[in-house]
């Protein structure tokens, strides 16, 4: 998705009009999935003025796209208002329309001067789609693997990653995910925003990790919707193959 520069209403049409596109492929799909700050993208000095409050109309939207279309939705990620301030907020919803998990992005980019407007989360949970337990990470948490690591401890089968990751770190991207899917033997769902937006551009490469690392599909740098399938039942076959989690030493790294 190409996110309109602090252009809320235009976004959420997008939004809409992704989700319809998604339902009616060929293959309707089960998990929907959304890139980073989808509202605002990066106008962070006016977050005060467009922000969502209480990310009231995200939610009431992913839900209401949710029970409609009977889809889970990733929402991706929107600017929450809150009587602190301003998070980084994603929401998770069931094909039911119902909340299943909220996050908030707990490392913030000083690149990008994130730590001036926004306020950083301070929990990481796991959460179930259906069976599947499932973590959510935001864009540059990508980079603490401690992070992911303790999602997986939790029991998480499937890493969903939010972003808006720019140019010239494409590569960095592309490697930072395939090492969390290997060395947490588990999916790795990651959706990235395309095109250009306050002095940046965004390199898209939305993609599906196996737990191996090897890439199930992977976008390029267009607006367009990819769709893969995959089997957690590979997550429990290779987390017996090479016990990882088992051989740990945790009392070391501390």
């Amino acid at each position: 998705m190409n996110v309109q520069f602090g252009d809320p209403e235009a976004n959420y049409k997008k939004v809409e009009q992704f989700v319809a596109d998604a339902v009616n492929a060929r293959e309707k799909p089960d998990v929907i999935v959304f890139p980073e700050l989808l509202d605002t993208a990066y106008d962070l000095t006016r977050l005060d003025k467009i922000g969502d409050r209480g990310g009231e109309r995200a939610r009431s939207l992913f839900s209401r796209l949710a029970r409609q279309h009977q889809v889970h939705i990733v929402g991706g990620s929107i600017a929450q208002k809150t009587k602190e301030g301003t998070y980084n907020t994603s929401y998770v919803f069931n094909d039911r329309g119902e909340l299943l998990h909220e996050y908030s992005k707990v490392h913030l980019f000083r690149l990008m001067e994130e730590e001036k407007y926004l306020l950083a989360g301070d929990r990481i949970g796991v959460f179930s789609l259906g069976d599947v337990p499932s973590s959510l990470q935001i864009c540059y948490d990508i980079r603490f693997p401690e992070g992911v690591r303790k999602g997986a401890l939790l029991g998480s089968k499937v890493l969903f990653v939010v972003a808006q990751w720019p140019h010239p770190r494409l590569q960095h991207w592309r490697q930072l995910l395939i090492a969390r899917a290997i060395e947490n033997q588990m999916y790795v769902v990651a959706c990235n925003r395309v095109g250009e937006g306050g002095g940046n551009i965004f390199c898209g490469h939305s993609m599906v990790i196996d737990p191996w690392g090897e890439i199930v599909v992977e976008a390029m740098q267009n607006e367009e919707i990819i769709q893969a399938e995959i089997d957690t039942d590979n997550v429990d076959q290779i987390r017996k193959q090479i016990p990882v989690f088992g051989d740990r030493r945790p009392q070391i790294y501390e």
